[in-house]
């Protein structure tokens, strides 16, 4: 497999991946990816999105139940 981006040969390893929404920051350290040895460019797998937007989904759900700090 190829970078679409450099060209450079794509190898199996893991990636971080962070989001800020809603108010609360995600991150996950070591993801399962297709990382590119020249650029470091990184692609997740389908199972691997699915899996990270099933975690957000449910924050999402979780940050609803938080009430709101209101300061002054």
């Amino acid at each position: 497999m190829k970078c679409i981006h450099c060209q450079g040969k794509m190898e199996r390893g893991t990636a971080p991946f962070h989001i800020d929404r809603n108010g609360y920051h995600l991150l996950f350290d070591r993801i399962p990816a297709w990382v590119c040895g020249q650029c470091g460019e990184v692609y997740f797998e389908e199972g691997e999105v699915d899996s990270i937007q099933s975690a957000i989904r449910a924050l999402d759900a979780q940050v609803e139940n938080i009430p709101e700090v209101r300061v002054g």
